[in-house]
């Protein structure tokens, strides 16, 4: 990904595109991204996800650790859609708002347990959380599949945060046309 470009087809060898021409595609991309917009994007389905994994925990009596890897996904995907970022940072936005989502999930998986145990409202119990209880469920909760389920969402997360650019999509700009969207 040194150019900046991931192809969803089969791209021919970088040789049939000259210098100057893979500096101007870097440069049109580039300057279509919006960084700040991906990230909420990004924090939005960090949220979502984590809402959704605490509603199927309610509903199935299990913490599922997969539902990490969806919002690695998740995350992933709004990023790429709504910051259309071809470089790093995008990447590691996605890396680090999945691992937050996943934190997030579990917390808030482990919170609506808790809540349906004691049968008292989601909320009631959310609220009483402080950064000491927060760390003392998140240790007593953990299990070392987390780390796999946890690493594959970073991994997700990582690599769906960049713009997806077809062939066709490339050859259109090069002839001087704007990009479809992704």
């Amino acid at each position: 990904m040194s150019d900046g470009i991931q192809s969803q087809e089969p791209q021919a060898p970088a040789a049939e595109l000259d210098p100057a021409q893979l500096l101007y595609l870097r440069q049109k991309l580039e300057s279509e991204q919006n960084l700040l917009l991906g990230i909420v994007g990004g924090i939005g389905a960090a949220i979502a996800g984590a809402a959704v994994w605490a509603g199927v925990t309610v509903v199935t009596g299990y913490q599922i650790g997969f539902m990490a890897i969806g919002i690695g996904f998740l995350v992933g995907f709004a990023i790429r859609a709504l910051g259309k970022g071809v470089t790093n940072p995008f990447g590691v936005v996605g890396a680090v708002l999945s691992l937050l989502g996943c934190a997030l999930g579990n917390l808030m998986a482990v919170t609506a347990m808790v809540a349906a145990e004691q049968e008292v409202p989601f909320l009631s119990v959310l609220s009483q959380l402080d950064p000491a209880i927060i760390q003392e469920l998140m240790v007593a909760f953990f299990s070392p599949m987390d780390v796999v389920f946890y690493g594959i969402a970073l991994y997700y997360g990582y690599k769906l945060a960049f713009r997806q650019i077809t062939r066709a999509e490339l050859e259109h700009m090069l002839s001087g046309g704007a990009p479809a969207a992704c």
